[in-house]
């Protein structure tokens, strides 16, 4: 099997480039995509070696954007678009839920809508306003759409691909603080279905769920736990919409108790949605409420306050340690 090192943004790259190949009618779109190669690399050189008419630097316009985008879908082409930054993602934001998400169901399943819009979102860059939303709860409730978020390279080279070729608009979350992460990609095996969660860490006392960035912090929350005799479960949500419940309900059911975090603000949130549908699923499991660890509902702060709010791993092990009092 062959493996290789790399960080989250050159998976990426490699993800486009390998979808690039497999089919012609693959297309990236955006603002400073090809001569500069995006603000963090990630279609770095892919204009020089597929050409400006595949890798399109475009005007800042998003809504523009993302509604030519729609058009080449229904020409045949499959468009991949990065909004540059999260917080840029609103001025398409018409375009997106009431145009893509809608037109396959208006055209009775006729007109598919293969087109990803690639979004770098969440926190931990010090960067200023705009530029460190989680908007992600925003699309998952629009039907029509998919939403996926990896949270290694591994899973960002092949869920790439997997969008690509998938013929429903997808809204791809690209946790930008990973994206200088390292870790190993099998190249030549893919990790599973694009819209399956998975346990990446077995414990026995609480089940800790997360997807994007907020993986890393559980995983660190957990490793801390065990040195206090606390066994932590820990599952990547992967997929926002559709989401897998199986193997939260499963280990839920094993350990009957779950914290869910995220960077997101927690009001009507997708941690708000999983907790209600594990609770319905595995209510007479559970031994203590589910507990949410999120965002504050206020709007993101200063670069030099992200650290008060964003959930980090003490906040984790503060509603680890409720949960276990019950």
């Amino acid at each position: 099997m062959t493996r290789e090192t790399m960080t989250f943004a050159k998976a990426m790259n490699a993800g486009l480039r390998a979808a690039m190949d497999a089919d012609p009618r693959v297309m990236l779109m955006g603002e400073d995509i090809g001569k500069l190669g995006g603000v963090f690399r990630v279609t770095e050189h892919l204009q020089r070696d597929f050409g400006e008419k595949r890798v399109l630097d475009t005007p800042l316009a998003e809504s523009g954007l993302v509604g030519t985008a729609i058009g080449l879908a229904m020409g045949g082409f499959r468009p991949v678009v990065e909004i540059q930054f999260d917080g840029f993602v609103f001025p398409a934001f018409d375009q997106i839920t009431t145009q893509l998400a809608k037109l396959t169901n208006r055209h009775d399943g006729s007109l598919p809508m293969p087109v990803v819009i690639r979004i770098p979102y969440g926190g931990h860059i010090g960067a200023v306003e705009h530029h460190q939303e989680s908007p992600e709860a925003y699309f998952a409730h629009t039907a029509g759409l998919r939403v996926v978020s990896p949270s290694t390279p591994n899973d960002a080279y092949w869920m790439i691909q997997d969008a690509i070729r998938s013929n429903d608009p997808v809204i791809f979350m690209e946790p930008k603080s990973r994206y200088w992460q390292k870790g190993e990609v099998e190249i030549e095996a893919s990790p599973g279905p694009l819209h399956a969660s998975r346990v990446v860490r077995k414990g026995s006392d609480v089940t800790l769920v997360g997807h994007g960035a907020m993986v890393a912090v559980l995983l660190q929350a957990a490793a801390i736990a065990e040195g206090e005799g606390t066994s932590c479960e820990v599952i990547d949500l992967r997929s926002l919409s559709p989401i897998d419940y199986g193997p939260i309900v499963d280990s839920v059911r094993s350990t009957g108790r779950m914290v869910w975090a995220q960077e997101a603000p927690g009001h009507t949130s997708v941690g708000g949605e999983i907790a209600a549908t594990v609770a319905e699923r595995a209510f007479y499991s559970l031994e203590a409420p589910i507990m949410r660890v999120s965002g504050y509902d206020v709007p993101f702060p200063p670069a030099k306050l992200e650290g008060i709010y964003l959930p980090d791993a003490d906040r984790v092990l503060e509603a680890v340690d409720r949960t276990l009092a019950y």
